[in-house]
């Protein structure tokens, strides 16, 4: 139970959040055409008669969209509605050129799932809470209008008209900023593992619709208002913050909330009026009599189970349990399919060089990839999908370390002149002289130096100033110009302060 409230003149109040998320199928065709769906193509270059509304144009269903609907919902433990129905949805916009946008209202594909959405990212299963899923529903996508190209005019880019979406909406289940953050979040990584959504908000593939009411807690649900089309997490936060507290004080004016559909400002971080919000009634849903109902066969729908690849809160657990890591590490490398993906490679490869399990080099895997790489790749400005350095590559580089053919401290000058050139490490290494050596007789001779030039503190070591000890080995280390094998130099120095 979320504590959030927003503290009013006359008392708490509680915000309730549900969210219509639309996300935009993955196909190399539209839902109801041949035409193609790329991202960034030029305007009104792909675009069929069915898509531009012309006469005796007949919409006939995409397979793979049906199918990415239906493994969308067996990810989030739904009912599977072996037959559904497409209904027409009246309404005129300029960038719908039928005058109604085929969707599904009374019999949707998808009927009642769930997401465990994780409130503390550094204890995961500390603060969990379930979400419950309404339904899924298919319908397409409107095109767009733009108008900023004319002074006086607005055009109409029909490329993304009759590009398949699936609707998912959720329960009023979240009851602060957090939860509809962790949320989408979390719908967005399901989406992305498996395959049916790329996920990128910027370009519009996937928005939110955010539905925001108040209330005093325990009471019966306020009225709603619906702000559309959010792209980003960080946005969806501050419509929730922003309305709901707008809605209080409305209320405690002696006002009343008003149902209609509002837009975000994140320039001015405000919601703004545009339309009243209409009903079902409103839209003369109906039965579109052009298409035949869905009626989905078990082989079908076993096959679409038997494709879904292992979800992020099993890999999660198996990451904790059969690989050894930390909570914090394991839910921060399955947040992302494409950081699970990467990792996963460097921990084959890993183990295929190292001729270990998996396990035995998990933890150096993991801690490399989180700190090392994703710090250089932070202050680069870049990302896993253009890094310099391959997974390969980074197994290459913890080999050397684990078979004592480099130092830790060596490693990350490697990885610097890795990271400049695109260069193997192992050849690096060869190159640049940089072999660690665990010859006993040169680190001897730099441990009696080292010891020699510091006899003060050697003598308050062994007069029980432990700490200093980690001094001794910096000056070794920094005296082998750190090619030393820190094992031996731990050895040679414990033998010789006695």
């Amino acid at each position: 139970m979320s504590s959030y409230r927003i503290q009013g003149a006359t008392g708490e109040w509680e915000v309730v959040i549900g969210l219509e998320v639309h996300a935009q199928v993955t196909s190399n065709a539209k839902l109801f055409s041949g035409a193609a769906t790329a991202f960034g193509a030029e305007p009104n270059t792909q675009v069929s008669l069915v898509d531009a509304a012309m006469p005796g144009m007949l919409p006939v269903p995409n397979r793979e969209c049906i199918r990415q609907a239906v493994r969308t919902g067996m990810a989030i433990n739904a009912q599977i509605n072996k037959w559904s129905r497409f209904d027409r949805k009246n309404y005129f916009y300029a960038d719908l050129p039928q005058g109604y946008q085929i969707s599904q209202l009374y019999h949707p594909i998808v009927g009642e799932g769930e997401i465990e959405i994780n409130l503390d990212e550094k204890n995961p299963d500390a603060q969990t809470k379930v979400i419950g899923i309404e339904r899924i529903h298919v319908e397409q996508d409107a095109g767009k209008l733009m108008h900023d190209q004319h002074p006086t005019r607005s055009y109409v880019d029909l490329n993304r008209s009759g590009v398949a979406l699936m609707e998912i909406v959720s329960k009023p289940d979240m009851r602060s900023p957090a939860e509809a953050g962790a949320y989408l979040s979390k719908l967005r990584t399901i989406l992305r593992y498996v395959g049916s959504c790329d996920g990128n908000m910027d370009q519009g593939s996937m928005r939110a619709d955010v539905n925001v009411s108040v209330r005093k807690p325990g009471e019966a649900f306020g009225t709603r208002t619906e702000t559309k089309n959010v792209n980003s997490v960080r946005f969806v936060m501050a419509v929730v913050e922003y309305e709901a507290s707008r809605q209080v004080d409305v209320l405690e004016a002696g006002g009343t909330v008003v149902q209609e559909t509002r837009l975000y400002d994140p320039d001015k971080n405000e919601t703004r009026s545009m339309r009243s919000k209409e009903d079902a009634h409103d839209y003369r849903y109906f039965p579109d009599p052009d298409l035949l109902p869905l009626e989905l066969e078990d082989a079908f729908l076993e096959e679409c189970r038997q494709s879904l690849p292992e979800l992020p809160d099993a890999k999660r657990k198996r990451y904790e349990q059969d690989l050894g890591l930390s909570a914090y590490n394991a839910a921060t490398l399955t947040a992302d399919a494409d950081t699970a993906r990467w990792f996963e490679a460097l921990l084959a490869e890993g183990a295929r060089i190292q001729k270990k399990s998996e396990g035995a080099v998990a933890k150096a895997s993991a801690n490399w990839l989180l700190s090392e790489l994703y710090g250089a790749l932070n202050r680069l400005g870049r990302t896993l999908e253009d890094s310099p350095v391959t997974p390969e590559d980074g197994s290459e580089l913890l080999a050397l370390v684990a078979d004592g053919t480099i130092s830790g401290t060596i490693a990350k000058q490697v990885f610097e002149i890795m990271l400049e050139t695109g260069g193997k490490p192992a050849k690096i290494v060869e190159e640049k002289g940089l072999k660690q050596t665990s010859d006993t007789g040169a680190i001897e001779a730099a441990v009696a130096k080292v010891l020699a030039d510091n006899g003060d503190k050697v003598e308050q070591y062994r007069g029980g100033k432990e700490a200093l000890f980690g001094f001794f080995v910096g000056q070794t280390m920094k005296a082998m110009q750190g090619k030393a094998n820190p094992q031996v130099v731990n050895e040679l120095l414990k033998k010789a302060l006695g």
